[in-house]
């Protein structure tokens, strides 16, 4: 009764058995055991955001899904901040209705390129908290559409096929998030699924979960330093935000040693340190403070910062842990920057 969808679920059941092996064997192996374990717990996390993504998506009445967060782990996560995704048809006309919260920075970005499965490839349009008008109770309307309309609009090309938004908070344990509505204008009444529409939301799940292995294990590159910043262009692949600056690093360090990382952030509307995995997810930040924002930092006199990672506490304020992990990555980010931010200097001393 339903053939197609039949063959397309034992073709991504295969493909979610198969990943298994990334964690063992190919470049940029062999893991730790802590990499092996937060491996599996990537596998599910993807898996998890395919179907929501693909096979739960519906246009005609969309609605805002969580798509990274402590327990969905994957694609450059953060302990700051809350995504939500929308599926997105180009024909239609969309309300989007949003509260503010605790937020520092928020924004929308529609994306366009391809509607397998696989990854955007483009920035349709993007607004934040500094474009759009905003009531005194941090309410706002906003209209996704092909046409003009009065007030907050962001045009849809005929290649959009997804809204992402982002909103940041200084203390996003005990801050309030923001609010986010997406309705559809005229919604048909009924929906009746075929086997050819269940087929085609799973075979984008499976391309979209092969494009994600395809990245991963990430290799380390060029031990304890930064890479200059550099700016997101409007010509993009993935999810990456329309109007931020991101620097890459690497960190390797023995149980006696910090490595110690100095900049200076040029005035933006929010900035933040991640250490992630090989898989593109940050560790366990319910325990650790392995991440650190620059609501958090403590400056030097002169405006600058000094940043400590380190297996255990120096003692330093700046202090964000490795939680275990002898190897990592490195990420920074800053939203809204006045300037593309200068790169960071690092170097290595002895603990104490």
């Amino acid at each position: 009764m339903a053939d197609e969808t039949s063959a397309v679920f034992r073709e991504l059941i295969d493909e979610v058995r198969a990943l298994e092996r990334k964690l063992y064997e190919g470049p940029n192996t062999p893991l730790d055991e802590q990499g092996v374990i937060e491996g599996y717990k990537w596998i599910f996390s993807i898996l998890q955001v395919a179907l929501e993504v693909n096979m739960w998506a519906d246009t005609a009445r969309p609605r805002f899904v969580d798509i990274v967060g402590p327990h969905m782990k994957w694609g450059g996560d953060n302990a700051d901040a809350f995504y939500a995704y929308a599926p997105i048809d180009p024909a239609r006309t969309y309300r989007v209705r949003g509260r503010t919260g605790d937020t520092v920075y928020f924004s929308l970005t529609v994306y366009g390129g391809p509607n397998d499965g696989r990854y955007s490839n483009r920035i349709v349009g993007t607004v934040n908290d500094r474009s759009l008008d905003i009531a005194p109770d941090g309410a706002f309307e906003l209209v996704l559409a092909p046409e003009p309309h009065e007030g907050n609009w962001l045009k849809l090309d005929p290649d959009a096929v997804c809204a992402i938004t982002r909103d940041y908070l200084i203390d996003p344990t005990n801050g309030r998030r923001m609010e986010w509505r997406i309705d559809a204008d005229d919604p048909p009444r009924s929906k009746r699924e075929t086997d050819e529409d269940m087929a085609r939301g799973l075979r984008a799940a499976l391309t979209w979960i092969r494009e994600q292995a395809g990245m991963v294990p990430l290799p380390l590159g060029e031990p304890n330093t930064i890479d200059p910043p550099y700016p997101v262009p409007q010509v993009t692949y993935g999810w990456q935000a329309a109007d931020a600056a991101y620097a890459f690093g690497s960190f390797a360090l023995d149980d006696d040693e910090m490595l110690v990382i100095e900049g200076r952030s040029p005035e933006c509307a929010f900035w933040n340190m991640c250490l992630w995995n090989q898989f593109l997810h940050t560790y366990n930040y319910d325990y650790e403070r392995v991440t650190i924002n620059g609501g958090q930092i403590s400056h030097e006199p002169d405006g600058s910062w000094r940043i400590v990672v380190a297996h255990r506490d120096p003692g330093h304020p700046n202090w964000v842990s490795t939680a275990g992990h002898p190897r990592g990555r490195i990420w920074f980010r800053w939203f809204y920057p006045d300037a593309t931010p200068e790169q960071p200097t690092t170097h290595v001393e002895k603990l104490g």
